[in-house]
């Protein structure tokens, strides 16, 4: 399988959720050989948006020359398209949502109505692809973080993509975390394995890596200094 990694953090490899992210590319790679491209985002030239809509009507040509150009034929020639960011304003960083912006040439101006809503008609045929969405915040829960970026994802990619989401997240980069994180990369990398061999991973391993590693009143106690 061909999987784009689109980095959405401007840590590069440093990122807290680069750990989570390759650790369920190594449980891909348990179920068989995959053949993966990392994109480090903050690294690319990609121009903002102008909302011109030249390259919905001539054929997907945007009026900007930029590395966007080569990043979508990355995507098209791609089976996995991963998103792997941290939660920014309870949504995607910047740069990240500049390259979102910018795959307006997969779509044309014409509209279809698909169930209750309407979508664009592509321009480019992109109905092999799947979707992946993994995220992390610095917050102790899930609960009212989250539920922005899941709803626009949902709404970018509705052919039921793959979501995990993780609090407590800068605790990967903590090497005095180990005993706590490395379990939870375990399950992700279970996760990794599971999606790899079905296309799919159960509800209740989603559930757990979801879940706070430690408590969250002794997480947010630590990240406040010791400070009740």
């Amino acid at each position: 399988m061909k999987i784009l990694v689109l980095n959405g953090s401007p840590k590069r490899d440093k990122s807290d959720v680069m750990h989570m992210t390759r650790a369920f590319l190594d449980g891909m790679h348990d179920a068989g050989e995959q053949q993966i491209e990392t994109i480090h985002v903050i690294d690319k030239h990609i121009e903002y948006c102008t909302g011109c809509f030249a390259c919905m009507r001539n054929g997907g040509t945007c009026i900007h020359d930029d590395d966007m150009r080569k990043i979508l034929e990355a995507i098209l020639d791609s089976d996995l398209l991963l998103l792997s960011f941290p939660l920014y304003c309870y949504g995607m960083p910047a740069p990240l949502k500049a390259l979102v912006d910018r795959t307006l040439p997969l779509s044309s101006m014409a509209m279809q109505k698909v169930g209750d809503r309407y979508e664009h008609v592509g321009q480019a045929d992109f109905a092999h692809l799947r979707y992946a969405m993994i995220c992390g915040c610095g917050f102790p829960n899930s609960k009212h973080n989250f539920e922005p970026a899941i709803a626009q994802f949902k709404l970018l990619f509705p052919h039921d993509p793959l979501i995990m989401t993780v609090p407590e997240s800068p605790l990967f980069s903590e090497p005095s975390a180990a005993p706590v994180t490395e379990p939870r990369l375990a399950l992700l990398r279970q996760a990794g394995k599971a999606y790899a061999e079905t296309g799919s991973i159960p509800e209740t391993l989603a559930q757990e890596i979801g879940s706070p590693m430690i408590p969250e009143e002794v997480y947010a106690a630590i990240v406040n200094g010791g400070k009740q």
